[in-house]
């Protein structure tokens, strides 16, 4: 196990940490301390990745369980928000469908023996998701902080919509390759 999959492992175990702090309202200040955990846990993805890259230590767990990882901690995140009635189930349903769609198609790729890396599309989305879910998480009750939760929800639903259809286009010739079903 090296660096980079321990700090990824160390991401999933922050999950439950972050959802603790974010759903049990007695706990004091707990909707700062899950913005800091959701923050830390976001940061570490992009920490592993850069390590990993750097010194030549991308593994078959880290290329599952690194995106995996991410997923996790978003899906949670909007269904919180769902529950915190945040953001509309739609929305979350949306985000959390491409989430699936997009690692589907990578298992196809996979067994074409190709790897796919993000697109910078899917990057800025993640980026924009990340920005989103502090702020929903901290919920500052200003108006201007209002507008903003509401702009960043509608500015990631459309990145996680036109960065899956860049993402499928760019990659289309997998899905008609020979061997797939």
């Amino acid at each position: 196990m090296n660096l980079p999959n321990k700090i990824t492992t160390v991401r999933v175990f922050m999950i439950p940490i972050y959802l603790i702090f974010m759903l049990i309202e007695q706990i004091p200040y707990g909707r700062y301390i899950a913005a800091v955990i959701f923050t830390l846990a976001a940061v570490t993805d992009a920490l592993d990745g850069y390590i990993a890259r750097k010194n030549n230590l991308i593994t078959n767990f880290g290329k599952f369980m690194d995106p995996l990882a991410d997923k996790l901690l978003v899906c949670s995140a909007l269904i919180c928000f769902v529950g915190t009635h945040q953001v509309s189930s739609w929305v979350a349903i949306i985000i959390i469908a491409r989430e699936f769609i997009v690692s589907g198609f990578r298992l196809i790729a996979s067994d074409n023996g190709v790897v796919l890396a993000a697109g910078w599309l899917g990057k800025i989305k993640t980026n924009v998701q990340v920005v989103m879910s502090v702020l929903l998480i901290v919920n500052f009750d200003h108006v201007f902080f209002n507008v903003l939760e509401v702009i960043s929800i509608y500015l990631a639903l459309i990145l996680t919509i036109v960065s899956m259809i860049d993402y499928l286009l760019r990659n289309k010739e997998l899905l008609f390759s020979k061997g797939q079903h």
